[in-house]
Formats: C-alpha cells, structure tokens, sequence
C-alpha cells in the first residue's frame, strides 16, 4: 500500500525558494486518507484464508520525514516498510512520482506486481487523486476507486462503491 507524509494542517506551512512545499521544516503526519488504505489493507489481511501468507507492505516517498508516515503504518500493523528517498525526486511532479513508486511497489514484491495495491483516494496536502490511476497504469493492473468497503473473494476483489445517487 502506498502511504504519503503530509504537512499537519495545523502547522505553520510554506513554500521553499523554489515554490515547492516545505516537508522538512514543518510538522508532519500520515495523511488520514492514506490511514484509511492501511486498515483496509489490514483487514483483507485478517479476514484471508491464511494471513500468514499475506505480507502489508507501505511504500512512500519523500524525505527523511516521510519515513514516519512508514512508521505510523508498521505501528497499525503492517508487516513491512519501504521508503525511498533521493533529493534528485525532491519537489517532483505526480507523474515522476508515479514512476518512482511503481519501481519501489515492484521492488518490494520481489520484482514483480503484487496481487493487491491500495491507496487513498487522495492526499491531504495535494488533493489531486491522480496518482492511483498513474501508479495503476505503469504497473499495467486495473484499477478500482473510491471503495467504501474492500472484500476478497480467492483471486477476486470487490468494492463498494457510494456515489451520489447509486451504490
């Protein structure tokens, strides 16, 4: 599952001298959105026929601080972190983020595409909700959006999904 370190809405923020949000010099925390993904993740892990068998990995990217989203994701429960930080990807656009998490996602699979990634819808800082289907696209999977309840059935995966008028 791909989780993000956000500013804390509450905190001081601003920009760096070249326009790009300050990670480093702020507060910071999983985004909410994100949370969301881990417990869901975690539950399909509890509800499988061998959870043993079933490894929650969170991947992020950022800097140094980022590695506490990670943190906060192996404190709920997850079995392992990844986080890759490089200041060449420092204020990189969703696109290159994209391709850097699918790498790491692919990486932490032994190399190929897990059976399941999960996101948040969007994250707290950016609001953009774009990197789901990017990271979907360059792992070459399907993807399914804005799950309000998550269920597997053998190789299946089912989603609610509530929409304004329809479920």
């Amino acid at each position: 599952m791909c989780v993000k370190h956000v500013p804390d809405a509450t905190a001081d923020r601003h920009f760096e001298s070249d326009y790009t949000v300050d990670r480093v010099g702020v507060d910071g925390l999983l985004s909410e959105l994100d949370e969301y993904a881990v417990e869901q993740a975690l539950r399909l892990k509890e509800k499988a026929e061998s959870p043993d068998d079933v490894t929650v990995t969170a991947v992020t990217v950022g800097p140094e601080k980022a590695a506490d989203a990670v943190r906060k994701a192996l404190q709920m429960g997850a079995d392992a972190g990844v986080h890759v930080s490089d200041e060449a990807i420092a204020g990189s656009d969703a696109i290159a983020t994209s391709l850097v998490l699918a790498a790491a996602v692919k990486k932490a699979a032994g190399g190929g595409v897990p059976d399941l990634v999960m996101c948040g819808m969007a994250s707290t800082d950016g609001s953009m909700g774009v990197l789901p289907a990017m990271l979907a696209e360059r792992l070459g999977v399907p993807q399914v959006t804005l799950a309000s309840q998550v269920e597997t059935q053998g190789d299946q995966v089912r989603i609610k999904r509530d929409g304004d008028t329809a479920t």
